[in-house]
């Protein structure tokens, strides 16, 4: 039988984390944290039989102008195949959004979007989301591999860069410090008009960037040319894999390659620290996208696209989701998604 019960221990979580090969920082105990410094609620349900735990879910609720509504990211991390524990989690998730109100509820499981998890979720009563909880689609390299063999899987044009960058003696460093989250929150508005999309406020940069790195897993890497600088990017480094999670460029940046020493760079790191995966997070198929030459610039360093069911949403109130789903769609038309 099993129990579900609110976990408060962070090693209890995060220990049984490091026991899944599919644990992510989206469902880390940091990311939980992260929310509930922005003024958010959030759960953490254990999955237990007996006294041992078989599973977590990190949920938060969202009070969007949209409509209230409760999210799932990257998780839960259970046994999908196992039925008693999967009818837990649903039954879970709905007393949840019952209790606080939610008109619906959101999932992006870290499942492979085939046709096993398709099934899974339709039978469960979820549909598709309209618009995407976190990176569906992504590039993804093996990052066991030597830095010989890594090099030689990149597209030519990408390996020219990096030769360039390291000629031109371009700078990378790296911080911790989340004051410098000032001037990188600073550089994504700047590409944001550039690049036409909206921007992350200041306080969800920070805090965020401030609970992984106070951990040792994070770091905002920055290049510059002769003291200008070109581009930075905020890395996470948690359980198996680094993600590249956000970046920005300055106009000097067209001029340099230093946004692809600074992948270089990253990549070394976490295979360093013994990471087997490293992650350049959201590409796009779509040439309409916009980010689409962002996507050729992520699988210029030889990665296999990893597909991840899309979010899916069970819904709770009928009207309430109805006022939502036409605002999403919208949003989705206007920022060409």
């Amino acid at each position: 039988m099993i129990v579900i019960k609110e976990i408060n221990n962070k090693n209890e979580w995060e220990n049984f984390l490091k026991s899944r090969e599919e644990a992510n920082f989206l469902q880390s105990w940091y990311w939980g944290e992260f929310h509930k410094n922005l003024g958010q609620e959030i759960i953490r349900s254990g999955f237990y039989r007996g006294s041992k735990l078989e599973g977590v879910m990190l949920s938060i609720i969202e009070e969007a102008k949209r409509g209230k509504h409760l999210i799932v990211p990257g998780g839960p991390i259970i046994d999908w195949k196992n039925e008693e524990i999967v009818s837990s989690f649903v039954k879970e998730i709905k007393k949840i959004a019952y209790l606080n109100d939610c008109a619906f509820i959101r999932v992006r499981p870290q499942l492979l979007s085939d046709d096993f998890s398709k099934k899974l979720f339709k039978d469960l009563g979820f549909s598709e989301a309209p618009m995407h909880l976190h990176a569906q689609l992504t590039s993804q390299i093996d990052i066991t591999k030597s830095e010989e063999e890594l090099i030689a899987n990149m597209r030519k044009n990408t390996r020219h860069e990096i030769r360039k960058a390291e000629k031109e003696k371009i700078n990378v460093t790296t911080s911790a410090d989340p004051k410098d989250m000032r001037k990188f929150y600073n550089l994504q508005v700047e590409t944001s008009l550039r690049q036409k999309f909206v921007p992350f406020s200041y306080e969800y940069l920070h805090e965020q960037f401030k609970i992984f790195a106070e951990n040792n897993l994070a770091f905002l890497y920055s290049a510059y040319f002769e003291k200008k600088l070109l581009a930075q990017a905020f890395i996470i480094l948690y359980g198996n894999e680094a993600v590249y999670h956000y970046g920005a460029s300055t106009d000097e940046g067209r001029n340099h390659p230093g946004a692809y020493l600074i992948q270089w760079e990253a990549v070394k790191e976490a295979k360093k620290r013994g990471l087997r995966k490293y992650n350049f997070w959201g590409v796009a198929n779509d040439p309409k996208h916009r980010f689409y030459g962002l996507s050729i610039f992520k699988r210029g360093f030889g990665g296999e696209d990893i597909e991840y069911l899309p979010a899916q949403d069970l819904v709770i109130n009928y009207p309430k989701y109805l006022i939502n789903l036409a605002i999403e769609k919208l949003r989705k038309l206007r920022r060409r998604v």
